[in-house]
């Protein structure tokens, strides 16, 4: 009875409506109905289709209208709290209908907002939106609890309802500025039904098995179940306009600044969810494509943005918090479109010149940071927190298994082609197109796809991408790793530009390491992390396919024209015989001295410009880093024929270049000091002889030799004080007199040229050898460097030049010396002399050299008026500004810097060093392009030259008592080789003896047989 009494309530109420034409009138039943007892569910549909009709969609009339669907909204409301699935129909039509119409009136709402027109209509009609908005996520919860598939008319006003709640939502945030009295509000609210949205396409995809829909999409239709199609391709229906409306309103909360960063974040994580739904069903109805693109568009933008108001604003200091703060949203937008990547990589193909161009622009942008003092937070941020992100983008395609091989290559040929250098272009066009170091950061994010090949502005995030990718390779896949291999020789191209080699030799980078249990960043020379990338790359590369490749590339450009370049190859070798396998390492130090040995070789290769030196300097310093038994093998087989004259000139331009002599075993090494120095004491003492030369019969590079040699031997680290008899220091001395003497009476250019080259090298012996400081002859050598120096004519020849980094040494070896400081002492006069001279030189590497020698001269010295050996003059004591007034405070002051190396670990160099930097890789660019055009060196005249050279020796007749003289020697030889060999075979307690003998023995047997190969060119 109560529930008939009810119903006939319902009933009357709704027939009253119907016939009411008053509004107000049919706003008062409708509350009334609302207040009634509903709880009968056969009431709900007829209710819930009379209030579908009681929306009247035309223009609203008034704030009549408004307050009468806002009565209609609450009942239903209302009645959603109720069983609903009888009549879920109606009330997917009532909230479409609502959502059209809020759409339909909410301009013209907010344009009478503006006007100041009838604001309590508008207040009004506002919370009628809010009302659709609420009665929306009402509906959505109620769908969410019970899924219903089934009716295609159901299904069709579920599509229909999804599509106009979410025009709703879109439109109220496009307006949200203009409606300001409920902004928050319409905020929460739209958050809520986007998360309802989102929350009922993930129920519905989990309510059917996709994996048969994948699997029957090829086969026939008619063998499918049809309702099942149906429940599929309605859901792919709805998930897809959810997406593209989520998609929308992240591009427009995008716009929208900081107010609506709730409504960015749903809207683009809702995307990144709904795309995973499907197992890839959704990819032919999105276009993913776009997707990522927008994404990478907002966050280069954002960055680009970023950077101008960084480059317009004040030099004051960047904090963390604000740079992190800045860069957050830019990472929100990278992590997204990292997730859609790796979800759907052959689409995101499509778009991998963007991809590729975005990871490039955040590199750049990072070493342009770098550059910046007062920007070093901005730098630190954008490691931390933009590059891993951005450089996973990329890496989500080269890893993916479904992206084929040849797009992986494509990419690697897009990202690191040589159209941007300067093969492919003019010379002229290469300067005018250098980088502007003061143009804004914000034109690195103006390049398109269409200009990298040719721009030049990405140029330092090439780079940086390259060895990113180089120090990745242990995450690659093989064949990632072999194409990475193909372009090493495309990195080299990139070192050769002036922009790149400056930042290479003086900035400093932040890295982040990932070997401790937490990240840590650091700041490294980015020179060291070309070098760590490049290792990385080789030990990886060596399990692979991909190690012919690198080993033709290290050998390749062992000749490398640019220093930079073959340094690099220099210290890629030295890591690699350092820690690979010793069968490994032999492999290699033996091609390179085959390689070597095929060198043209003649006296004049010995020059320092010629390969022959270049060559003998990396292998040095490659063997410096092998196994004993291997320094060895190579020392001798250089020396395996000692009258040939060929291998006389290999093992000299080994010994100039520095060869690890100190690292060879003990016998060995003995044998080899006692040898050069032997040759070194027979070369002092024929003195007159060997320097009387005119430069026609013989080579200036191969005067003074045995001298170049122990030069070369005492820099070893664990040679020193090398032990000289007292016949053999004075010797040593009046040898320097002499060579200065023979520089004076120097007729010719060359003849000078040679004599300061010698005197260079006995001088660099003098400073390696303290206890020659004690000598007597000692202060007769200091008067004669004084007049050649300061007081005689030959002050200023150039050729003294090349003297004075090795007299800067010698000077500093001075502190070992008793120096009587007075006025009437010749040589303190002179030794100040010769510093106020080495002082006053302006070059900034003679600075720092005679800046060390003083400070060690200073530092051991006994003398205590350090002020006299300090010229008023000196080239520190001067301003920087005008370069006229001197100071002896400043000098002091600078002396003190250079000392403690106030200045040697700066972080952040300064602009006028990276300009300076860059003038010299413009050059040696240019040095290069020459380079490239110009045929190598030929051998066929340098053996003409050993042709010419034994056709002169042929012409001078030996003696016949030379002749038998050399027989003599070599029988006396043989027979104490005989009787050595007897008394070691006695076994008694000489060994220490037998030793010495043996050495002695061994240094005749090279004199012996020199003199012998002079004596058959007869």
């Amino acid at each position: 009875m109560e529930g008939e009494r009810g119903r006939s309530e319902v009933q009357s109420l709704l027939e009253a409506i119907k016939a009411s034409k008053v509004i107000e009138s049919r706003i008062s039943i409708i509350n009334q109905l609302g207040d009634s007892d509903l709880s009968e569910k056969s009431d709900l549909p007829p209710l819930a289709e009379s209030l579908t009709v009681f929306w009247e969609d035309y223009t609203c009339s008034g704030i009549s209208q408004c307050m009468l669907n806002k009565s209609i909204l609450h009942v239903a409301a209302k009645l959603l709290e109720l069983d609903i699935s009888n009549c879920l129909s109606q009330f997917l039509i009532l909230g479409t209908k609502a959502s059209i119409w809020c759409v339909k009136h909410l301009q013209m709402t907010v344009t009478s907002i503006d006007e100041s027109q009838d604001e309590k209509h508008s207040n009004l009609f506002c919370q009628l939106v809010l009302d659709s908005l609420s009665f929306s996520y009402a509906t959505f919860s109620a769908l969410t609890r019970s899924p219903n598939f089934g009716e295609k008319v159901l299904m069709l006003n579920v599509e229909n309802f999804i599509l106009e709640q979410l025009n709703l939502t879109k439109a109220s945030i496009s307006e949200i500025k203009r409606i300001h009295s409920i902004a928050s509000e319409v905020l929460k609210m739209a958050q809520v039904v986007l998360d309802a949205a989102i929350k009922l396409c993930r129920v519905y995809s989990q309510a059917i098995k996709w994996d048969s829909y994948v699997v029957n999409t090829d086969e026939d239709e008619n063998s499918m179940n049809n309702q099942r199609v149906d429940n599929v391709t309605h859901i792919i229906n709805i998930v897809t306009c959810t997406i593209e409306n989520l998609y929308e309103l992240g591009i427009l909360a995008a716009s929208g600044g900081g107010n609506l960063v709730t409504i960015l974040n749903i809207s683009w994580k809702g995307v990144v969810t709904l795309l995973q739904l499907g197992k890839g069903a959704l990819a032919d109805k999105i276009n993913i494509g776009d997707v990522i693109q927008t994404l990478i568009s907002l966050a280069t933008e954002s960055l680009r943005c970023t950077a101008e108001l960084w480059s317009s604003a004040s030099k004051e200091t960047l904090t963390i918090v604000e740079a992190k703060r800045s860069f957050l949203p830019i990472k929100f937008y990278l992590i997204n479109a990292v997730r859609i990547c790796s979800q759907y990589p052959s689409q995101a193909l499509g778009v991998y010149k963007e991809i590729s161009l975005c990871v490039l622009m955040i590199s750049a942008f990072g070493i342009s940071l770098s550059k910046e003092t007062h920007l070093k937070a901005a730098s630190e941020s954008l490691a931390e927190f933009l590059e891993p992100t951005s450089f996973l983008l990329l890496l989500t395609l080269l890893n993916s298994a479904e992206v084929k091989h040849d797009s992986k290559l494509q990419i690697l040929d897009w990202l690191f082609s040589d159209e941007s250098l300067s093969n492919s272009m003019h010379r002229e066009e290469i300067i005018s197109t250098v980088p502007n170091p003061t143009a804004s950061l914000g034109e690195i994010f103006r390049v398109n796809c269409e200009a990298l090949p040719r721009t030049r502005k990405l140029l330092l995030g090439q780079v940086v991408l390259f060895l990113d990718l180089l120090k990745s390779s242990p995450d690659l896949r093989e064949e990632v790793v072999l194409g990475i291999s193909t372009k090493l020789g495309c990195l080299f191209d990139f070192l050769i530009d002036e922009e790149v080699y400056s930042s290479i030799l003086v900035l400093h980078v932040p890295v982040l390491s990932s070997s401790g249990p937490t990240p840590e960043l650091s700041w490294n020379p980015m020179f060291s992390y070309v070098l760590h990338a490049l290792k990385t790359f080789m030990v990886v590369a060596t399990a692979t396919l991909a190690w012919d490749e690198v080993e033709s590339f290290l050998l390749t450009n062992f000749f490398h024209p640019h220093f930079l370049c073959s340094e690099i190859v220099t210290e890629l070798l030295c890591f690699l015989v350092r820690h690979s396998e010793i069968e490994m390492a032999n492999d290699i130090i033996d091609r390179l001295c085959s390689l070597f040995k095929m060198m043209p070789l003649s006296e004049s290769a010995l020059l320092r410009c010629f390969s022959l030196r270049k060559m003998a300097r990396s292998i040095s310093i490659i063997l410096s880093y092998a196994t004993e038994s291997t320094i060895d093998r190579v020392y001798s087989s250089i020396l395996s024929d000692d009258r040939s004259h060929s291998s006389a000139i290999m093992y000299n331009a080994l010994l100039m270049e520095g060869f690890p002599l100190n690292l060879l075993s003990d016998n060995l090494r003995k044998i080899s000091n006692q040898r050069i120095l032997t040759a070194f004491c027979a070369f002092i003492e024929n003195t007159g002889e060997i320097l009387v030369v005119d430069g026609s019969s013989r080579s200036r590079s191969s005067v003074g030799l045995p001298v170049h040699a122990l030069a070369s031997l005492l820099l070893c680290p664990q040679i020193n004080n090398f032990n000289l008899d007292e016949k053999s220091i004075s010797g040593a001395l009046k040898f320097t007199v002499a060579v200065i003497h023979e520089y004076k009476n120097a007729s010719n250019t060359s003849h000078k040229d040679q004599c300061s080259k010698l005197l260079s090298q006995v001088l660099e012996i003098i400073s390696n050898i303290k206890h020659l400081y004690a000598n007597d002859h000692m202060e007769e050598l200091i008067l004669e460097l004084h007049t050649l120096f300061v007081a005689g004519p030959f002050a200023s020849d150039i050729w003294l030049y090349q003297c004075k980094p090795a007299l800067a040494s010698f000077m500093a070896g001075l502190s070992h010396m008793d120096i009587a400081e007075g006025e009437g002492s010749k040589i303190s006069s002179a030794v100040w002399e010769l510093y106020h001279m080495l002082l006053r030189e302006r070059h900034w590497a003679f600075v720092h050299l005679v800046l060390n020698s003083f400070g060690y001269f200073a530092a051991r010295t006994s003398c205590n008026q350090l002020w006299r050996f300090v010229p008023p003059d000196a080239a520190l004591s001067f301003d920087k500004e005008t370069g006229s007034e001197t100071s002896e405070e400043r000098f002091m002051s600078e002396l003190k810097a250079f000392l403690e190396k106030e200045a040697a670990l700066v972080v952040h160099p300064c602009k006028e060093q990276l300009g300076l930097l860059r003038k010299d890789g413009l050059e040696l660019k240019r040095t290069f392009s020459n380079d490239l055009n110009v045929e190598s060196e030929v051998p066929g005249p340098q053996i003409m030259e050993i042709d010419d050279e034994e056709q002169v020796m042929k012409k001078r007749k030996v003696p016949d008592g030379i002749n038998e003289g050399m027989g003599l020697l070599q029988s006396g030889l043989k027979a104490i080789g005989d009787g050595l060999t007897w008394w070691k075979q006695q076994q008694d307690d000489s060994n220490e003896l037998q030793e010495e003998f043996s050495s002695h023995i061994s240094c005749l047997q090279d004199v012996i047989s020199h003199l012998v190969r002079l004596a058959d060119r007869d």
